[in-house]
């Protein structure tokens, strides 16, 4: 008999030593807002504060039946799929969450501080693209990041605007595309939320945050996903994720000699249920 009152959410990533990134990052902000995380590992990072040095990949046969056993067993209110170590993966994890369509999926795949792979990254980015994004109901990235992306569909030597390669996303089959970190000729910063017909909506930051950071993308896509697994539509989960995002940003705590690490435990009113 099952007695659960909390929403389960799947996440796949690598564990963190200073839980900044991947799936310590995740279960810890999953708890923050009610929702109980169940991990799959991709990968082990070598890293302090201030970089990630490397990253070992988990075999891929190995990211199956961890995910396998967990879906098998109890019912998933959303799923969350970030880094992915290597091209069997991200093809592996496209086939699992293929088979549970009904089940919103958050992809955050990018992790700019960690090494280049080279030629292997670029048929990383085209094998997510090719793979994942047509499944996601909500892909987020940075702007740099986008950029980054969309060379694995332009034409070489070509330029496109934000809008333009959304829209490309969108049109590939991706539900909506979260884009981070949008500047504006004021100074201040944007997160802009795009559904097949456009902008949804543009939410900014704060102008004088601390930084700078490590696990703020991860932070925000975290608290996202919880808000979807409650239920709620993604403007409203939005809006309530970057709020809970920036309260953690604004109370982070240097642990070491590297960058900041957003403060999951941080609660305000509006997050104490």
């Amino acid at each position: 008999m099952q007695n659960q009152p909390s929403p389960l959410i799947l996440t796949f990533g690598p564990a963190d030593p200073v839980g900044a990134l991947g799936i310590q990052s995740d279960v810890a902000v999953f708890a923050m807002h009610g929702c109980h995380g169940l991990s799959v590992v991709t990968g082990l990072l070598v890293a302090d504060s201030a970089r990630v040095d490397h990253i070992q990949p988990v075999e891929s046969s190995s990211v199956v039946e961890q995910a396998r056993m967990l879906l098998e067993d109890m019912p998933i209110a959303a799923i969350k799929v970030g880094t992915m170590a290597s091209l069997e993966q991200i093809a592996a994890i496209a086939e699992i969450v293929s088979d549970y369509a009904q089940v919103p999926l958050i992809l955050d795949p990018f992790t700019t501080g960690l090494p280049d792979c080279g030629v292997r990254d670029d048929d990383m980015l085209t094998l997510i693209h090719q793979l994942l994004v047509p499944q996601a109901h909500v892909l987020m990235m940075s702007q740099p990041e986008l950029a980054r992306f969309a060379d694995c569909w332009r034409d070489p030597g070509s330029i496109a605007t934000v809008a333009e390669d959304v829209a490309d996303l969108t049109g590939f089959g991706c539900g909506h595309v979260l884009v981070t970190g949008i500047g504006g000729g004021d100074g201040v910063r944007a997160d802009n939320l795009y559904d097949p017909d456009g902008l949804a909506v543009s939410l900014s930051w704060p102008q004088h945050l601390p930084g700078p950071f490590v696990g703020a993308g991860n932070t925000l896509s975290a608290a996202l996903t919880a808000r979807m697994a409650q239920g709620l539509d993604i403007i409203e989960a939005l809006a309530y994720a970057q709020d809970y995002t920036s309260g953690a940003l604004q109370h982070a705590s240097r642990f070491g000699m590297g960058r900041l690490i957003p403060n999951k435990l941080y609660k305000k009113n509006n997050h104490d249920d």
